[in-house]
């Protein structure tokens, strides 16, 4: 970052210019997410982002206003790794089927979490957050988990032919989304402890998901059944 003289010749950066590495914001993202994963937000702090991300010590605030929103945007940038409402929106664009929806669903869910990329740093911030929510994960949760969370009661609620607010859509519902929930959660060393025949590598993913969907189906028919007696 440049530098400018105060009135008493003392060297000071200058936040009126941007830093003259072209990619700091995203260095400054990624090591922030590399270090709230490792140490949560509460133990973070701004000098070892900076240190690793090679950015001067006031870059934090230059480009992110501080490490609240630094934090924030840590999260959002995890989130859409995974799996944003955004791109979940756009893979259902244009379908009618409830069954192909649910379908599409977990298929998208299962290939992001099982992904070389999403496995770095981005599971274990989501997962921290998850476990125990800060005032960003709250926003976030607004934006992204809500909504994601309407799509789902939406398909289910048709699937069973229900309305999306029935107690049943809510217990369908969280059987679909809690081994999805696992998968970002669990350490996957020790689900291989206790599932050793568990695959969860890139290439196992479409196996995965057709178990998922397969398994939910079978659920929503039979909880389906269940409330017609």
């Amino acid at each position: 970052m440049a530098t400018r003289r105060s009135a008493r010749g003392r060297r000071i950066p200058n936040t009126d210019r941007r830093d003259t590495k072209p990619d700091t914001r995203s260095d400054l993202l990624e090591a922030a997410g590399h270090v709230f994963a490792d140490k949560g937000f509460d133990r973070a702090t701004g000098k070892e982002i900076c240190a690793r991300a090679g950015a001067n010590g006031a870059a934090i605030n230059y480009y992110f206003g501080g490490m609240e929103k630094l934090h924030a945007a840590v999260l959002e940038e995890a989130n859409r790794r995974l799996l944003s409402v955004e791109a979940l929106a756009a893979a259902l664009a244009g379908r009618t089927d409830p069954k192909e929806k649910l379908r599409i669903v977990i298929e998208l869910a299962v290939d992001k979490l099982t992904s070389p990329r999403s496995s770095a740093w981005a599971f274990a911030v989501l997962g921290r957050e998850i476990v125990a929510p800060s005032a960003a994960m709250e926003v976030l949760r607004e934006t992204q988990a809500a909504p994601k969370a309407r799509i789902i009661r939406a398909i289910i609620g048709e699937l069973m032919g229900l309305e999306e607010s029935h107690p049943a859509v809510a217990r369908t519902c969280l059987g679909i989304m809690a081994p999805l929930l696992m998968l970002v959660v669990a350490d996957r060393r020790t689900l291989k402890r206790v599932l050793p025949a568990l695959a969860l590598s890139r290439a196992d993913a479409p196996d995965l998901a057709h178990h998922m969907f397969t398994y939910a189906m079978a659920g929503i028919a039979a909880t389906a059944r269940a409330q017609e007696r």
